[in-house]
């Protein structure tokens, strides 16, 4: 059975390829909105938005940040990033730069969304980044595609085998 999950990523630049990966069939992820039903959470302010996004990750086994090349500065990215840690959903990255978006092309890779956040204090005190897998499938003979579709079930498992509860 197909794990559930919530996909956070930037909607405007990289919706097309996250659909890819939604297509793969190997996760059972939240239905992606076309542009015309967020417009209209979006006009409706940021209590509505709170509360898609709250919505969507119910009942999901772990948020996959897809990482194109401003997912680490969007808010609500950065919101779904705070809301999986405060509920220990397991969470990892994945960086999709080089997927084909519509027509053909390719983009710059993101920042790290997780390096903006940190756990511990004093000497104890990490960055998320560290300690949270960012998978890069860019790093293969094969085509990114091909990489995300074969290992996306492993990294999951993997993901909630590891829970979302980070020591330091």
């Amino acid at each position: 059975m197909a794990r559930r999950v919530f996909f956070s990523f930037h909607y405007q630049l990289d919706a097309s390829r996250v659909q890819q990966i939604k297509n793969m069939g190997i996760v059972e992820g939240q239905r992606i909105v076309n542009s015309n039903e967020w417009e209209t959470v979006k006009r409706q302010g940021d209590a509505a938005i709170q509360r898609w996004i709250d919505d969507a990750m119910k009942y999901t086994s772990c948020t996959i940040v897809l990482v194109g090349p401003q997912t680490a500065d969007r808010k609500w990215v950065q919101y779904e990033i705070q809301h999986s840690f405060d509920k220990k959903r397991p969470i990892f990255g994945i960086y999709i730069d080089q997927l084909h978006d519509l027509r053909g092309r390719t983009t710059v890779r993101g920042k790290n969304p997780f390096s903006r956040w940190t756990i511990g204090e004093g000497a104890n005190l990490k960055r998320l980044d560290t300690i949270i897998p960012g998978y890069d499938p860019n790093t293969s003979w094969q085509t990114p595609y091909k990489v995300i579709l074969t290992n996306l079930e492993d990294w999951i498992e993997d993901a909630v085998r590891r829970g979302g509860v980070y020591h330091v």
